[in-house]
C-alpha cells in the first residue's frame, strides 16, 4: 500500500477548523500493519492540539487517536495479527525501543515516543490520526480488539480507558475497602467510574455541580455524590478518600481535593492544566500525601483494559456521529455537551 492516498479530515490552523485532506501513507515496513479505519474517538486532546495549546504543531494536521480498524493487509513479519482482525490504535505509534522505559513496558514514557498525529515518523514524513481512511502502524503499538467488544464500544478505551485503567490498576485486587474519589465526570470520569466500580471500590465522584448527579449515581452506580462547591459537603468528607483521579482538563484549585485524601492519601493528575495548578503544600507534608501524574498507559495496559472491559461486561457511553458532523461535534465538546464521547464513524463516510 506505500504511496496510496487517502482522505482525512484536518486542521490547517489554530481556529481548529477541520476539513477534508488528501495525504499519502508512509511507506509499509516488515512489521506494519495497514488498517482501514471504522471508528475514532473524540478527545478534548485533540481540540487541543489543533488549537496548538500543548505544543507547537505543523499543520494540516489530522487528529485523532482512539482507532479502531480492520487489518486489510500486514508486512512479512509481521506475526500478532491477520487480514481481517479488529484492532485498535491508541496514542503512540513508537518510541525508541531501547531505553529504560520501553524495556519494562513503559514505552509512554520514553523521550522518543512518536505520538498517533502530530508528530513526525522515523523516515521523516508527519504522522496523521485516525479521523482518515486508513492508516499504517508498527505491530508493537497495535492491539487486539476482544470478539466480545463491539468496534465502536472499543474506541474510548483506547486513549481514555486506559488513562484511567493504568493509574487505578495499582488499587485493584486490595486486601482492603478502597475508597475512590473520581473528580471530573466526562469522557475519562465516566470510565473512572466504570473501572472503579468494577474493581470493587466504593466510588464517589466529585463535581462542581449537582448537574450530573443523577447520571452518577442512577447511572453509572456511584457510591456517593460530592459537589464541591458546598462547603458542608466537602467539610464532611475531609479525610475519607484513598485516592482521587482528577481528569480535569482546565485549570482548578488543587487544595479542596488534598483536604479529601486520608493520610498517606494520593491525587493523581490524568487530565491537563492548558495553565499552571497552585496549591500550599502544608496538607500534604501534614498527611503524608502525594500528588502525582498519569501519562495514558502501557501497550500492555491498553491490551488490558480492552480485555478486562469485554470480561466484565462494561459499555461505555458514547454518542457515534458521521465524519461529516466532526466540526459539531467540537462546539458541542467545548460546552461539554455530549454524554460522554464521540465516537466518529469512519467507515462509510466517503473517505475511500
Amino acid at each position: 500500500m506505500e504511496g496510496r492516498r487517502v482522505i482525512g479530515w484536518a486542521a490547517r490552523d489554530v481556529s481548529a477548523h477541520l476539513s477534508p485532506y488528501s495525504f499519502t501513507l508512509r511507506k509499509t515496513g516488515p512489521e506494519d500493519v495497514v488498517l482501514k479505519v471504522l471508528y475514532c474517538g473524540v478527545d478534548h486532546t485533540d481540540l487541543h492540539q489543533m488549537r496548538g495549546e500543548l505544543m507547537p504543531i505543523n499543520y494540516p494536521l489530522v487528529p485523532g487517536h482512539e482507532v479502531v480498524g480492520e487489518v486489510v493487509e500486514v508486512g512479512s513479519e509481521v506475526n500478532k495479527f491477520k487480514l481481517g482482525d479488529k484492532v485498535g490504535v491508541g496514542c503512540l505509534i513508537s518510541s525508541c525501543g531501547k531505553c529504560l522505559s520501553c524495556n519494562s513496558n513503559n514505552e509512554q514514557y520514553c523521550n522518543q515516543r512518536v505520538f498517533t498525529y502530530g508528530a513526525v515518523n522515523k523516515d521523516g514524513t508527519p504522522t496523521h490520526g485516525g479521523f482518515s481512511s486508513a492508516m499504517v502502524v508498527h505491530q508493537k503499538f497495535v492491539v487486539q480488539i476482544p470478539e466480545k467488544l463491539a468496534p465502536e464500544q472499543a474506541a474510548p478505551l483506547l486513549c481514555a480507558g486506559v488513562t484511567a485503567y493504568s493509574p487505578l490498576k495499582q488499587f485493584n485486587n486490595s486486601d482492603k475497602a478502597i475508597k475512590a474519589g473520581i473528580l471530573g465526570l466526562g469522557g475519562v470520569g465516566h470510565l473512572a467510574v466504570l473501572i472503579a466500580k468494577a474493581m470493587g471500590h466504593h466510588v464517589t465522584v466529585i463535581s462542581s455541580s449537582e448537574n450530573k448527579k443523577v447520571e452518577a449515581l442512577e447511572h453509572l452506580h456511584a457510591d456517593a455524590f460530592l459537589v464541591s462547591s458546598n462547603a458542608a459537603e466537602m467539610e464532611g468528607a475531609a479525610a475519607s478518600l484513598d485516592y482521587i483521579l482528577d481528569t480535569v482538563p482546565a485549570f482548578h484549585s488543587l487544595e479542596p481535593y488534598i483536604s479529601l485524601l486520608k493520610a498517606g492519601g494520593k491525587l493523581t493528575f490524568v487530565g491537563v492544566s492548558t495553565k499552571p495548578l497552585h496549591f500550599n503544600n502544608d496538607e500534604l507534608i501534614l498527611g503524608n500525601k502525594s500528588l502525582t501524574g498519569s501519562f495514558i498507559g502501557s501497550m500492555e495496559e491498553t491490551q488490558e483494559i480492552l480485555d478486562f472491559w469485554a470480561e466484565k461486561g462494561l459499555s461505555t457511553m458514547i454518542e457515534v456521529v458521521k465524519m461529516d458532523y466532526i466540526n459539531k461535534a467540537f462546539e458541542r465538546l467545548k460546552r461539554n455537551d455530549v454524554r460522554y464521547r464521540f465516537v466518529l464513524e469512519v467507515a462509510g463516510s466517503n473517505l475511500e
